[in-house]
């Protein structure tokens, strides 16, 4: 069965704790994930190791539920996270560095084996994936840059 692993990367021009706390928070994830519909905390915030969180979101024409569970999480640094259910069993990680004071690399990467309906999809799956989370990260951008995406 074929893997799923795509890495996608940006620079955003604002401080990396900014662009850390805005996108390692849940509650901002509708925001600038376009298919994300809904976020809904299982466990009480703040964000750690074991919180689990509840999104809805919409793909390949699709509803999907799932449950994100926190595996890693470094302020500022990464967050870990992988599905505890759902059509398609994944991991998210998120990483950041400081370019400089006011410029930030940030790394999204997205790895999982589909299945269910998603299996169909398979050879297709990076390349939807990869263009979803570019199009994610530069809303991202324009939002913590100031402007509106």
């Amino acid at each position: 069965m074929s893997a799923v692993d795509v890495t996608t990367e940006i620079v955003i021009r604002a401080p990396l704790k900014k662009v850390a706390e805005f996108a390692s928070n849940p509650d901002n994830a509708p925001l600038w994930y376009v298919n994300i519909k809904s976020v809904v905390w299982k466990t009480r915030p703040p964000l750690q190791i074991g919180s689990e969180i509840a999104f809805k979101a919409q793909f390949l024409g699709r509803q999907l539920s799932y449950i994100y569970k926190i595996v890693e999480c470094v302020a500022g640094e990464k967050l870990v996270m992988r599905t505890l259910d759902g059509p398609f069993p994944m991991e998210t990680t998120y990483t950041w560095h400081a370019i400089d004071d006011d410029k930030t690399y940030m790394k999204l990467r997205s790895k999982g084996i589909p299945s269910g309906f998603s299996k169909l999809f398979t050879p297709f799956m990076s390349l939807m994936i990869r263009k979803a989370n570019k199009k994610d990260l530069l809303r991202l951008k324009v939002l913590l840059e100031g402007g509106n995406p």
